[in-house]
């Protein structure tokens, strides 16, 4: 049982795991990010666009209710009535495309400064030119060469 609990540990304690968890917390928010846009922005651009719209109380109702029930999602479930709930569908499938687009133009913005760093490390960088006084130096140098005698080159 000491060896089992002692696996467990290290397993829990990697990086990998760690950064999964990590990972699955900050998604979450970020789902709840995405609900909020769909919900808040997106479905109200929608709504007037289109009309008065509101996917998420569209439904079908599948079986006769009782009498007095209201026809409403909400009473229609609590009651026992089979409901296809299309609307929630379709606005779980609008966040899921907004999502997955957020998620796209990341991915994409990460490889293009990707392919930058690694086309500016494989791209050979020529050495700064020497300071100017160096370059005076080796042109008084070169013209003491050139004005001595063979004998003293």
């Amino acid at each position: 049982m000491k060896k089992l609990l002692h696996e467990f540990r290290e397993f829990a304690i990697k990086g990998n795991v760690v950064d999964l968890a990590v990972g699955v917390i900050i998604g979450a928010a970020f789902g709840k990010i995405v609900d909020s846009l769909v919900n808040d922005i997106v479905m109200p651009i929608i709504s007037r666009v289109v009309g008065k719209l509101d996917f998420s109380s569209m439904f079908l109702v599948l079986a006769q209710p009782p009498a007095g029930t209201p026809m409403t999602l909400d009473a229609l479930k609590k009651a026992g009535v089979p409901v296809l709930a299309w609307g929630s569908f379709v606005t779980v499938a609008i966040n899921f495309l907004i999502l997955a687009f957020v998620i796209f133009l990341m991915v994409k913005q990460v490889n293009r400064l990707r392919r930058q760093h690694a086309a500016a490390e494989a791209k050979p960088t020529e050495p700064a030119p020497p300071p100017e006084d160096v370059q005076l130096l080796r042109e008084i140098r070169d013209s003491l060469k050139t004005g001595l005698p063979a004998a003293a080159r």
